[in-house]
């Protein structure tokens, strides 16, 4: 495994392995921190592709203010150890000076899938997400890119971009990984004591048992979305918790719907502050 903290590096180093053959390329894009979420795509991308190619890059512009940039957890060396036992063959590790160097201007508005749910609650975090995936697309190269349906809009976002700037990968988005209580992998999960851990499963909770009634014949978003609701805000009472939101939405647009009627095209998606740590989780109504 190889690692590299340049994009001209990255470049050379892709275009020397590339040389002689037509390899595909997977790309798996992280923060750091890693957990099985991240290392399921990258075995999927190890399956589908010649060569795997991951980055960890702990993005500034799509954090806000006030929110865990610096306190962000990171631990390169365990990161490292992981892709190289999973076999990635490349590692992009640039600094915060290369990928936003001295007189940097240039940010990605995606539009109006960007603009609701995290995009309220969040503002300017998918104008950052934007700007560094078409970097790390645009440095890259590569033929598939990996990411999280935990992520959902997110995923949505990237698409878009991939789409519109026509930047020619494929993005494949895997699904949410689990612990065995049911609570989404996220690198946040660190930050959560163990009684926020158990309150934070209500989240999980609220989502399989409203994916539940629409299984059973409900129609009604409202219904839906007052089941995750009743179920978040019950349990421990001395544990705080806000719900930014609760949606039940067109899985492409992320615009809400009143009912939902086919299968797939809707979803339901939670994000709240457990004690001080915000989570987001979402389930598809298939």
């Amino acid at each position: 495994m190889k690692i590299i903290e340049t994009a001209t590096a990255f470049r050379q180093e892709w275009a020397n392995v590339n040389e002689s053959a037509k390899l595909s390329l997977g790309l798996v894009p992280t923060m750091g921190f890693l957990h099985e979420g991240h290392t399921s795509l990258v075995k999927k991308s190890v399956s589908q592709n010649d060569v795997t190619a991951a980055t960890i890059f702990i993005n500034p512009t799509q954090f806000g203010e006030n929110e865990d940039y610096e306190d962000y957890p990171r631990d390169m060396r365990s990161d490292l150890e992981i892709l190289d036992h999973e076999g990635v063959d490349l590692v992009f590790v640039p600094s915060l000076d290369e990928m936003y160097p001295e007189g940097f201007e240039t940010f990605i508005d995606v539009g109006s899938v960007a603009s609701r749910l995290e995009g309220e609650y969040r503002p300017g975090h998918f104008r950052g997400v934007a700007t560094v995936v078409c970097k790390l697309l645009s440095i890259c190269r590569p033929d598939r890119a990996y990411f999280g349906q935990k992520d959902a809009q997110q995923c949505a976002v990237i698409t878009a971009l991939n789409k519109d700037l026509s930047l020619g990968s494929e993005i494949i988005v895997g699904d949410t990984v689990r612990s065995a209580d049911g609570l989404a992998l996220s690198s946040r999960n660190a930050y959560l004591s163990n009684r926020e851990r158990g309150k934070a499963l209500s989240i999980s909770r609220g989502l399989f048992a409203a994916r539940e009634l629409w299984q059973s014949g409900e129609k009604a978003a409202e219904k839906l979305k007052s089941v995750v609701v009743d179920e978040i805000l019950t349990g421990d009472p001395d544990i705080s918790v806000q719900i930014d939101y609760v949606s039940v939405s067109d899985r492409s647009s992320f615009i809400e719907v009143g009912l939902v009627e086919d299968s797939g095209n809707a979803i339901i998606l939670v994000a709240a502050e457990v004690g001080t740590t915000r989570l987001i989780d979402n389930v598809l109504l298939v």
